[in-house]
């Protein structure tokens, strides 16, 4: 779909001049007035906007949001329903039946708005002018376009041309008197809705990024916050939006309509949410900046804001003696799309039908064994919202929500009707709501003067709810629908999430957050280390972080939840009368009434109260149960006042068990990881010795993301006075396996070195010992030797070299050579016939030994090589051994960019010069 939007002028030709050239034009007059003329050059056109759609099915929806957005932004919402009804019939005609693409021009004038629709397929009988006009029968297919027309527009007509087909009409906007936008009728002063002393209007105005720009005193009085505390902060840090989800509209996207009314909460100074309602305007000024000013009232003062119904223009029922329909008579039209709108219209309209002082509705549940609360009006706040209450009888159950019922006074009947009981509710009418049969929900009204009602206005009541009940349950199964599809796209998500690390804290924090705001308003996490241990708090989430501290010093206050293993949610009340009791306290020695002098209030009294606030709700815990064993508990809260929806805990439930799955397979890990490390490190030598005479440094690197050890190795330690034996070697492969080849040649070098015996002799035992390992043995390459430090400067080396890399020599002129001979590699063959060899390092002589994975560093198909390494170690002359084996690891990895495959290993061993160092 493309559109544009045009700034007023005078009016122009709809489509070029160009490409007009008609054929032949047909225009019936106005309904009522055959004579007029039905094209006036006249009106002045102030806004155009104009869209395209494509030839397919959607394109008819998108074309009754198109025209629909723009009437409702030119404020034009007395023509919307028939612009809209027209519009889709004429799309549907050009997209479905002629298979085209459909062009669609909103035209703004003073008086009306007209709007032309064109397709591409010009071939249709032509009506003669002046002939009468026959459309068919309005119940075949098509062809309907028309007759909705002549029915509904006030202008209408039809051009063709060789390329396309242009229908167009015009709905004029209906008379009212100068000034007057809606009326309604005068009305006694003990029928006017009731206000405060001053009824306070806060006005808001929001920036095109939701950032609140204007905050008028009235906003300061109702809410606590002032003007330089709010401006610049987004409108989503104060508002309390109703969100559940996958359904409902949220605060940025009501700030985007042209108009919304309605209600929600505004957080105020002291942490509390005032419910109010609300009425938004989309406005731009000169420059064409959008803004949305916002108009806010009490929620109990809602009369000063609220659009009233809209009725036709002469005041009766339906136009032309037409039965009005019972629905929209109740609910008003248009009625809500939403579920929650539908339902506070409900109570609304029923409680003003019948004079109450409030009025509930409760939907049941799929098994119609519970009722719960999904709207109120004249009710203490929401604190009642999606509590829930029996469908039985007995105390604290609603045994009468199956058949209309009257009680003339509740406290003759305590517990009659569980939602008014504290409200000062005195008589009360109720009736079921039903589909088919089955009980689906229960709609009452209840007034604070005993004896108020009577069967009569029990059948007026019934006869409303028989009228809504179908509309309701439609709209309360869509709801179930989109958040079915809401909670699976959620868990779904949160699978990836939890999926994705095997980080124990991470773990904790991805769990919280997936919670908090989506399910609850705040969560803690308890784990458990084992069957033994005590649950600990491990994690604590407000969606607001200043009360993160409050609610984790409360909780370290409280004896955790019991480890119960049983599925679902069991309510936890410890936290909420704990806070409670302490706000009193705090409260009460602020005030000097508990026995000692009275005090100024102290500064903690506010986080204290704001805790109580953020944990007085309901609160449940869900066991966190892995492998059928209890590992922790979820515990969510929400704050004064407010309860869970049955939906919201089966989908915190879903959440648990994976949740719990994810946390043990990342404590298995940590405890493995763990494990492996403390095995990997004892692999490892203790430390490099410090020999008197001669610079030794090692560099080591394992292949693979967590080993610290592979199948290469390295040692240096002492033998006997005076005498050190050094070793690097490389186990054939990587990973555990050539690990613990690694372990035992390094701890069997240093146990048979240490008895007395010679290289040879040492390397021959170690290769029977190798080959003792059967089907574990692997083969390897060892270069060993033992290390005696000269009084002249010089060290004398005895090396062998099996299979191994040759060790090279750089002399202080800068010369690299090979410093040995190469043998028959370990752990292959069982007779070795193995010799060492004698080398004498001069002062300032370096011997470097590596492993193959330095050799063998490749880079496409280039390899470093023995050559590259010599060439490297060329430019090492005068470098200390640190800095030997550091410049050889940098020419390593900058050799090539992927990382390592092979493990590593480089030990470098330098007499110091004797006029340098």
């Amino acid at each position: 779909m493309t559109t544009g939007v045009i700034p007023g002028g005078h009016t122009p030709e709809p489509r070029p001049t160009g490409e007009r050239m008609p054929q032949q034009r047909y225009e019936p007059a106005g309904r009522g007035n055959p004579h007029v003329e039905t094209r006036s050059r006249s009106s002045v056109i102030t806004a155009r906007a104009a869209a395209s759609f494509e030839p397919v099915g959607r394109s008819v929806a998108t074309a009754r949001a198109f025209v629909r957005d723009t009437l409702q932004g030119w404020g034009f919402a007395d023509v919307v329903d028939d612009a809209v009804v027209l519009t889709s019939e004429l799309v549907t005609n050009a997209v479905v039946h002629a298979g085209t693409h459909a062009d669609v021009l909103c035209l703004r004038a003073d008086d009306g708005v007209r709007i032309e629709v064109a397709d591409r397929y010009p071939e249709r009988e032509v009506p003669l002018q002046g002939s009468a006009v026959n459309m068919g029968s309005p119940d075949r297919e098509g062809g309907r376009g028309l007759q909705l027309c002549a029915a509904l527009a006030a202008r209408w007509g039809v051009e063709y041309t060789s390329t396309y087909k242009n229908v167009w009409f015009q709905l004029d906007l209906p008379e009212r008197p100068v000034g007057t936008r809606a009326a309604g009728p005068s009305l006694p002063a003990d029928l006017l809705p009731l206000a405060d002393g001053r009824v306070r209007v806060a006005v808001v105005q929001i920036d095109r990024k939701g950032s609140i720009t204007a905050w008028n005193e009235d906003a300061e009085e109702i809410f606590g916050h002032t003007s330089a505390e709010v401006t610049g902060k987004p409108l989503t840090d104060l508002a309390a939006w109703p969100h559940t989800p996958g359904t409902g509209t949220g605060v940025a996207e009501a700030l985007q309509l042209s108009r919304w009314e309605g209600s929600y909460g505004i957080r105020g100074a002291d942490g509390r949410v005032t419910p109010v309602y609300a009425s938004h305007l989309r406005v731009r000024d000169t420059g064409g900046e959008p803004s949305t000013v916002c108009l806010l009232v009490r929620d109990h003062e809602r009369a000063v804001l609220q659009t009233p119904l809209r009725l036709p223009a002469d005041g009766t029922g339906a136009p032309d003696g037409q039965s009005a329909d019972p629905f929209e008579v109740f609910i008003g039209s248009p009625a809500p799309d939403d579920l929650d709108g539908l339902l506070q219209r409900t109570v609304e309209r029923a409680r003003d039908m019948l004079d109450g002082d409030s009025a509930f509705l409760l939907l049941a549940t799929d098994d119609e064994t519970e009722l719960e609360v999904r709207a109120s009006t004249g009710l203490p706040s929401a604190r009642q919202r999606f509590a829930r209450v029996p469908v039985e009888a007995g105390p604290g159950c609603y045994g009468s929500a199956r058949m209309p019922a009257v009680h003339d006074d509740l406290t003759a009947v305590p517990g009659a009707v569980p939602l008014l009981g504290g409200t000062g509710m005195r008589s009360v009418v109720t009736v079921p709501l039903k589909v088919e049969g089955r009980l689906t929900g229960s709609l009452g009204v209840a007034a604070e003067s005993p004896g108020r009602y009577s069967n009569e206005e029990a059948l007026r009541l019934q006869f409303a709810a028989d009228r809504i009940a179908l509309a309701v349950e439609s709209a309360r199964l869509g709801e179930l629908e989109r958040l079915r599809r809401g909670s699976l796209s959620f868990l779904v998500e949160a699978s990836d999430l939890l999926a994705g690390t095997l980080d124990r804290d991470q773990t904790l924090a991805l769990m919280a957050q997936m919670t908090v705001p989506t399910l609850a308003t705040w969560c803690a996490v308890y784990t458990i280390a084992d069957q033994a241990s005590e649950p600990y708090l491990s994690y604590v989430l407000h969606e607001d972080e200043e009360l993160i501290d409050g609610i984790k010093s409360l909780l370290s206050k409280v004896p955790p939840p019991d480890p119960v293993p049983t599925p679902g949610a069991r309510v936890w009340s410890a936290p909420g009368e704990h806070a409670h009791r302490a706000a009193l306290r705090s409260s009460m020695r602020s005030l000097g009434l508990t026995g000692g002098p009275a005090r100024q209030v102290s500064s903690a009294i506010g986080p204290t109260l704001a805790t109580a606030s953020a944990v007085g709700g309901e609160i449940v815990v869900l066991p966190l149960v892995a492998r059928n064993r209890v590992i922790g508990m979820l515990t969510l809260g929400k704050p004064t006042d407010e309860h869970f929806r049955q939906e919201i805990l089966e989908l915190a439930e879903d959440l648990s068990r994976r949740a719990a799955l994810a946390l043990d397979n990342a404590r298995l890990y940590s405890e493995r990881t763990a494990i492996s490390q403390a095995l990997q490190r004892s692999l490892l030598p203790p430390g490099t010795p410090h020999i008197e005479g001669v610079e030794v440094e090692v560099i080591y690197r394992a292949a693979g993301e967590g080993n610290e050890v592979g199948g290469d190795f390295y040692d240096v330690f002492p033998i006997s006075d005076g005498t050190y034996g050094f070793a690097i070697g490389d186990v054939c492969g990587t990973g555990p396996n050539a690990a613990a080849v690694t372990g035992l040649a390094r701890h069997a070098l240093r146990l048979l070195a240490r008895e007395g015996l010679s290289g040879p002799a040492v390397l021959e035992r170690l290769n029977s010992a190798i080959l003792d390992e059967g089907s574990r043995s692997r083969f390897l390459t060892l270069l060993y030797g033992e290390m005696r430090p000269r009084e002249d400067g010089s060290a004398e080396m005895k090396v062998v070299c099996a299979g191994h890399p040759l060790p090279l020599r750089l002399r202080q002129d800068g010369t690299v050579e090979a410093a040995a001979e190469p043998q028959p590699l370990l752990g292959v063959i069982e007779d070795l016939e193995l010799y060492e060899q004698t080398i004498t390092l001069d002062p300032g002589d370096v011997l470097l030994c590596v492993t193959d994975g330095v050799t063998e560093r490749r880079e496409g198909t280039r390899m470093l090589g023995d050559d590259g390494l010599a060439e490297v170690l060329t430019t090492c002359t005068g470098l200390t051994a640190g800095a030997v084996a550091a410049r050889i690891m940098r020419a390593v990895e900058r050799f090539a960019s992927d990382a390592p495959s092979d493990d590593m290993a480089i030990l470098a061993m330098r007499v110091p010069g004797l006029q340098n160092d």
